[in-house]
């Protein structure tokens, strides 16, 4: 979820800030080490150990996720019919769902990090933007993270032409294809912005559902896009890129964990629920 640039950018800039890009609290330099994650330190002083979810500044271990209702599953051929567009899932579990944009920070401990704490994070990759960076990704993949699209080069697609937005998505479904074996379902528009052509490309393409978000974790804490400002079950959380303060994402994501446990709930599997 890049910041835009060029003509566009005060439009576009604006539009995010629609949806809920609020300052929140910020880290005092103050607080203990412990809420620092990713510290140095000795295994004893970071409180590894029979409990690794200290190492990454959790009081406590997550709740395991419930296991959703079966349901037929999810796939789409290329056709006329629309797929939704979701940035909150109706769902009686305490579950939220975890996403990342673009690609452009690949921290390995990230992937310890998902791998000890069996986090299933949902990753939406641009090409142009994780570069030759592909095998973190297929480290993340093999821990438990699922690849989505997030189209070849970040453009803003709502007003482009349909032959233009199909390239995009299209030629991303490929790439991801080619690298990892399979076709996304999932596709999040850069900005967030769509128009109906962005729908009839992203079918034709074999898209499932279009992502969003209700819920941003930016440098400065969580905002929210609309329904009230607190986390609720269901909502898609955006995690976004660290270019404010520089936190890194380690711990942009620990801060949220403990929003996440604070508030009774857990991370679920976005492939699960679409």
């Amino acid at each position: 979820m890049r910041r835009p640039r060029g003509p566009l950018a005060g439009t576009l800039v604006a539009a995010v800030l629609l949806t809920g890009c609020a300052l929140g609290s910020v880290e005092r330099p103050g607080e203990k080490a412990a809420e620092r994650v990713g510290s140095h330190g000795s295994a004893d002083e970071r409180g590894v150990g029979a409990q690794p979810y200290r190492r990454w500044g959790l009081e406590a271990p997550l709740p395991p996720a419930p296991k959703p209702a079966a349901r037929p599953p999810a796939t789409r051929t290329a056709g006329p019919a629309l797929p939704p567009v979701v940035r909150h899932i109706r769902t009686p579990d305490k579950v939220v769902f975890l996403t990342y944009d673009d690609g452009a920070e690949k921290d390995p401990r990230f992937v310890d990090m998902v791998r000890e704490l069996r986090l299933p994070v949902s990753m939406f990759l641009t090409d142009s933007v994780v570069g030759p960076g592909y095998g973190h990704f297929a480290r993340l993949r093999s821990v438990g993270a699922s690849i989505q699209n997030h189209t070849l080069d970040h453009p803003a697609l709502r007003g482009l032409p349909y032959a233009g937005q199909r390239a995009e998505i299209c030629g991303q479904q490929n790439k991801l294809k080619s690298r990892f074996g399979v076709r996304p379902r999932l596709f999040r528009p850069p900005y967030g912005t769509y128009d109906t052509t962005t729908l009839r490309a992203a079918a034709d393409c074999g898209i499932s559902a279009v992502v969003l978000w209700r819920a941003s974790m930016e440098d400065t804490g969580l905002t929210f896009t609309q329904g009230g400002s607190r986390l609720r079950a269901g909502d898609i959380v955006s995690v976004t890129s660290g270019e404010a303060t520089g936190l890194t994402l380690v711990e942009r994501t620990a801060r949220l964990l403990r929003e996440v446990r604070g508030k009774g709930l857990t991370v679920g599997r976005l492939e699960d629920y679409l």
